[in-house]
C-alpha cells in the first residue's frame, strides 16, 4: 500500500479512553502532534461529557476500564444515545468473545495491546481517509453552487478563499484587512461581496472578524442567479 497522508488527520478530534495512566497520557501526546484536537480520559462518564460538548470524529477505547467496559460504553452510545462514531477497541486480551462483541458492534477496528503507534495511526488514516474525501467533494460542490452567485472574477477568487478557510464549523474568521493582505481584491469589492452573500443568507456577520458559512443557503449550479 502507498505512504498514507497523515496530514488529513489535522481536521479531526478524537476521544481516547484508557485507564493505564502513562498509557493515556503517552498516545495522547503522541496523537495531539496529528490530529485537531485529542480528547483523552479515563472513564465512560467523562468520555460522554466530551462527546455531548464537543465534535468527535473517531473513538478509540480500552475495553477492560477499571469498573467498566469499552464495548458496553460502545454500545450505549450507538443503541441508547444513536451516536454513529467510527471506533477502534484496544485489548490486552485476544479472548474470542471480545472478537465477537466487536464484530456485533461493527466496530471499524481491533488493536491488541501494547499499542503500535504507527499501526494505530494507519488505522486512524484508513479508516478517516473516506470521510475527509467526502468534505472535499463537498467543498468543491460549495464552491461551484457559490461561484454560480457570482460572475465577477475577483469575487471568484474571494469564494475560493473563504472556502478555503472556512474551520470545522463553517466559520471565517477574517477582518477586509485581512482577506485584502491575502487576496488581490479592493476594499470596496469584499464589502459588496460581503453584501451579497449576506442578502442571500450564505455568510452571517457573528461579530466582528467572524462570519457564519450557511451552504443550505446556497444556490443550486442550475439556478439563475439575480446579478
Amino acid at each position: 500500500m502507498n505512504k498514507r497522508n497523515l496530514d488529513i488527520l489535522g481536521d479531526f478530534n478524537i476521544l481516547y479512553i484508557e485507564d493505564e495512566p502513562q498509557l493515556l497520557k503517552h498516545t495522547a501526546m503522541v496523537l495531539e502532534d496529528f490530529v485537531q484536537n485529542i480528547f483523552a480520559t479515563s472513564t465512560c462518564r467523562d468520555a460522554l461529557k466530551v462527546i455531548k460538548n464537543n465534535r468527535v470524529d473517531i473513538i478509540i477505547a480500552d475495553i477492560n476500564l477499571k469498573g467498566e467496559s469499552g464495548i458496553e460504553f460502545l454500545k450505549e452510545l450507538k443503541f441508547e444515545l444513536g451516536y454513529e462514531i467510527p471506533s477502534i477497541l484496544a485489548t490486552a486480551y485476544t479472548d474470542t468473545e471480545y472478537l465477537i462483541d466487536a464484530i456485533k458492534l461493527k466496530v471499524e477496528d481491533y488493536i491488541v495491546k501494547p499499542i503500535n503507534l504507527k499501526d494505530l495511526l494507519n488505522s486512524i488514516h484508513d479508516i478517516l481517509l473516506p470521510i475527509a474525501q467526502a468534505k472535499e467533494i463537498k467543498k468543491s460542490y460549495n464552491m461551484i453552487k457559490t461561484i454560480s452567485a457570482v460572475t465577477d472574477g475577483k469575487q471568484v477568487e474571494l469564494v475560493k478563499f473563504i472556502l478555503k478557510n472556512l474551520d470545522s464549523e463553517s466559520m471565517f474568521n477574517y477582518s477586509y484587512g485581512d482577506i485584502m493582505a491575502e487576496v488581490d481584491v479592493s476594499k470596496p469589492t469584499v464589502i459588496k461581496f460581503f453584501k451579497q452573500l449576506s442578502e442571500k443568507g450564505i455568510l452571517t456577520k457573528i461579530q466582528n472578524k467572524k462570519y457564519f458559512f450557511n451552504e443550505n443557503n446556497l444556490p443550486n449550479p442550475s439556478e439563475e442567479i439575480d446579478e
